[in-house]
């Protein structure tokens, strides 16, 4: 009888501690996917932000581009114009897709950082 005591106390102990333990895992769990969610929340809104900046710098290129298309005197005056803005819109473009690309990546590993640290007990 002892025994058998002894063996349902060691059950009821142990059962004890692994609810302890999933309780902790679950509630660190919640906590590191909540922080991940706010990282990558205020990294899309520096992204929206970088976006909505590199819109507005382009609408201007481009009332300027119109502006001394406006200007023009002669047609090879017009082709100079459209070719200088196109290329100041393609290294614009191609700046802009890189400096995006690079935020997205810091957005996407400091969004992951809280579920890491929490999968490696931290």
């Amino acid at each position: 009888m002892r025994e058998t005591n002894r063996l349902g106390a060691e059950i009821q102990e142990g059962a004890e501690r692994f609810g302890r333990e999933y309780q902790h895992a679950a509630e660190s769990g919640f906590e590191a996917v909540s922080r991940s969610f706010s990282e990558a929340n205020k990294g899309l809104q520096v992204l929206a932000s970088e976006m909505t900046d590199f819109s507005k710098r382009r609408f201007e290129d481009v009332f300027r581009a119109w502006e001394q298309l406006l200007r023009a005197r002669s047609f090879p005056e017009v082709v100079q114009v459209q070719t200088q803005y196109a290329q100041k819109a393609y290294e614009a473009y191609t700046s802009e897709m890189s400096k995006l690309g690079e935020m997205y990546m810091g957005v996407v590993r400091n969004a992951s950082k809280p579920v890491e640290e929490a999968s490696r007990g931290r």
